[in-house]
């Protein structure tokens, strides 16, 4: 049985970070809207980056300055949005002399440094890796580097946020629900989408049809909606490991390897550090995308050229590796090709399709923006831009001072380990009060899982983040993942299939 719903001014296919901020952008100026997503939110590419918002220092290279400059200006947007998932990193740069000359390096620091008007993070400052407690781990011929500034972001927890805060604002959001067919009919869309679960149908009718999928952009184009485009995405694996971290300190590093590429090596849960990515042209299926051997020991290789300890492939607790749907410029080098996005509105035939292609997560926001400015002939009632100064949900922190934040949350629950506050806070901000839902003690958090997990975390995002398996919750609501033995893991998705939080109904 197919239900017949209500028109709407927009429906946005694509639950990633792009459609996540769509949704959320159109639902803020009084447009309704439907988003749906064919797996869960960040299920693809969105939860498989490398964690940082930035303004991509590599991106000089290619004479990318606007897109650098407007990720610059992003990063800072950001940081005031979201303060308890978004949060500043230093980066050590070890110089080495057999790749890009000191001078060419330290130019587009400078350069990073200035062309986005930063206010918020310090500047690059130059280290003598000798004398400098960073330079400890590295091996003793790396003799001077740099330092400077970018972002940390929990990707996964980015687009989850925004798709709150579009339902907050009216939006319908509907996971593991897939567009099955969408055909114009004289000024609308009708779309007709099958719960992957279930196997309900439900028909909409859209004045306007956004296509943010992502790799499956263009499967949406031809298949989906019957049209076609001039434009193409190409597709690009980038990979990372997750191994022990080995340094004292707070700061992450960033290295070149032997072909030029750069290597990002973050701290990453705590006692954890992240490394990446790759650049490998794609052809597969998006959705059967791993790190495979060779990706690893290049990995591996990059980070054991500049360290004294040496990391081993027994070293590696984790790999993943995401497929990034960037605009097809025509550059034969998959590090090449732009991360800039581009749209594509068609218009023949009546109803409008507005097709997002390429894009990264720190430009989202002004993704979403401007894509909404395409639309102003359409929706000429809509409201004004608002995103830039309004917080993300549980970003409403005071002057975005996490510090500050994380003491109050101490001093309001004092019965609360230090290490199930900073959990809390960091995922969930000034809505931590939700999630605890009024608790005086541990004990009124429920069961005990392990490692932070407690009931009552995951009663609140089955109930207002879309949770519907122990995957949903383990890894892109969380990272609790990492923190808990496979027992335990196995444990808690035993429970949570056996409880009245699994979509059974």
């Amino acid at each position: 049985m197919t239900i017949e719903t209500e028109t709407v001014d927009l429906f946005v296919i694509g639950g990633g970070i792009n459609g996540a901020g769509m949704a959320r952008d159109a639902a803020g100026r009084g447009l309704s809207v439907v988003l749906c997503e064919k797996d869960d939110l960040a299920q693809g590419t969105s939860s498989r980056s490398g964690k940082l918002v930035h303004g991509g220092l590599r991106y000089l290279e290619y004479y990318e300055f606007r897109l650098v400059r407007e990720a610059l200006i992003e990063r800072e947007v950001l940081m005031n949005a979201a303060p308890h998932i978004i949060w500043p990193m230093r980066f050590v740069l070890p110089h080495s002399p057999d790749d890009r000359p000191a001078w060419l390096v330290r130019l587009g620091l400078f350069l990073y440094d200035n062309l986005g008007g930063r206010n918020k993070l310090p500047g690059t400052r130059t280290l003598d890796l000798r004398r400098d407690p960073v330079g400890a781990p590295l091996l003793d011929r790396y003799h001077k580097g740099f330092e400077y500034s970018d972002c940390w972001v929990d990707d996964a927890r980015l687009v989850v946020l925004n798709a709150v805060d579009a339902a907050e604002k009216g939006a319908t959001v509907m996971t593991r629900t897939a567009c099955i067919s969408a055909r114009r009919e004289g000024d609308l869309w009708a779309v007709t989408t099958r719960d992957t679960v279930t196997g309900e149908e439900r028909r909409f009718r859209a004045r306007c049809l956004v296509n943010c999928a992502g790799p499956w952009v263009s499967d949406i184009i031809t298949r989906v909606a019957g049209s076609n485009s001039a434009r193409n995405v190409r597709l690009v694996k980038g990979s990372h490991i997750i191994v022990p971290k080995w340094w004292d300190g707070p700061n992450a590093y960033l290295v070149q390897n032997h072909d030029k590429r750069v290597i990002f090596i973050n701290p990453y849960e705590g006692n954890m550090a992240l490394i990446g990515t790759t650049d490998i042209a794609y052809e597969g299926r998006a959705e059967d995308v791993t790190a495979d051997a060779a990706e690893i020991d290049y990995l591996l290789a990059a980070v054991n050229r500049y360290f004294k300890e040496k990391l081993r492939r027994s070293d590696v607790l984790h790999s993943f590796s995401g497929v990034r749907p960037l605009f097809d410029d025509g550059q034969g080098n998959p590090s090449a090709v732009t991360r800039d996005y581009v749209f594509d509105l068609d218009q023949t035939g009546g109803a409008p399709l507005l097709n997002v292609f390429g894009g990264k997560i720190t430009t989202f926001r002004e993704l979403a923006e401007r894509g909404m400015h395409r639309l102003t002939d359409l929706f000429p009632q809509m409201g004004p831009d608002w995103t830039e100064t309004a917080p993300l949900p549980g970003g409403e922190i005071a002057n975005a001072d996490y510090e500050s934040f994380a003491n109050l949350l101490r001093e309001l629950h004092p019965w609360m380990p230090r290490d199930l506050v900073r959990h809390y806070g960091r995922l969930y901000g000034a809505r931590t009060k939700n999630v605890v839902a009024g608790a005086m003690n541990l004990a009124a958090l429920g069961r005990h899982f392990g490692g932070q997990l407690y009931e009552a975390e995951v009663r609140y995002l089955v109930a207002t983040e879309w949770a519907e398996t122990p995957e949903d919750i383990l890894t892109r609501r969380t990272k609790h993942y990492l923190h808990l033995t496979s027992d335990e893991q196995a444990a808690f998705a035993d429970w949570f299939n056996g409880s009245d939080l699994a979509r059974a109904a």
